[in-house]
């Protein structure tokens, strides 16, 4: 017995916050099908703005000029605007919420206005397509297949990114390697050139001898003492830029 009293309590406190968040706020001076008229003429209004391809005209009012460029990518997938077909008026709070129901040649949609409680203010205006369940599901599978491909791609992007890190880092190594080898290759250079020399004179000892005696006679000196042959050069000039 308890339990029940219980559960009917919660029950009552349910049903008591629900009228009190559906309380009707709107002036009593204005019904509700004055209300949902004036809505939907301002459908009308709205379709006649976009279709005079007026809209930047409203570009000053945010609230208005929001409301057009809604419905003007809506008709996209509204089609034709038919006729309005009645509504419903809600008072939400402070606010009160109007639902145009519109007719189009290829979908439906509603219309949004949120006014204040005297109806005196908009504060906004929505124009939301009605689509079908297979629609809503192609929709949502396009979207997914198209955000998981935007995944892959930069994933993919970022793994060439990373995998061009080791080509730089090779071919540094090999530039480093080439420097290496050339250093070495230039200090050895002096040394092999000592080395070609006094390979030169070796080979050539017996023309050092002969250069070395007669360098003496011209000089007038018995003896090759007073001076050593080190290299030997074959000279390039012909007989006659000597003479």
């Amino acid at each position: 017995m308890k339990k029940l009293l219980v559960i009917l309590g919660v029950i009552t406190c349910m049903v008591g916050l629900c009228a009190c968040g559906e309380e009707a706020t709107l002036d009593p001076s204005i019904s509700a099908e004055e209300v949902l008229l004036n809505a939907e003429a301002m459908v009308e209004m709205i379709d006649m703005i976009v279709g005079m391809n007026a809209t930047e005209q409203y570009a000053s009012d945010p609230i208005i000029y929001a409301g057009l460029l809604s419905w003007q990518s809506a008709l996209e997938d509204i089609g034709d605007f038919v006729d309005t077909n009645g509504g419903t008026v809600t008072a939400k709070g402070d606010d009160v919420v109007v639902n145009v129901n519109v007719l189009g040649s290829d979908h439906n949609a509603k219309v949004e206005f949120i006014f204040d409680s005297s109806i005196a203010s908009c504060f906004g205006i929505t124009t939301n397509v009605e689509y079908s369940f297979g629609e809503l599901m192609v929709k949502a599978a396009l979207n997914t297949v198209i955000g998981m491909g935007t995944v892959f791609v930069v994933l993919i992007f970022i793994s060439l990114i990373i995998s061009c890190f080791s080509l730089i880092s090779k071919v540094g190594t090999k530039q480093q390697k080439t420097a290496v080898t050339t250093s070495e290759k230039v200090a050895a250079d002096p040394v092999v050139a000592q080395i070609a020399e006094k390979e030169e004179l070796a080979g050539d000892a017996e023309l050092v001898a002969v250069i070395a005696a007669a360098i003496a006679a011209y000089e007038g000196s018995g003896s090759t003492d007073g001076f050593v042959v080190r290299s030997i050069r074959k000279s390039n000039k012909s007989k006659w830029q000597n003479a």
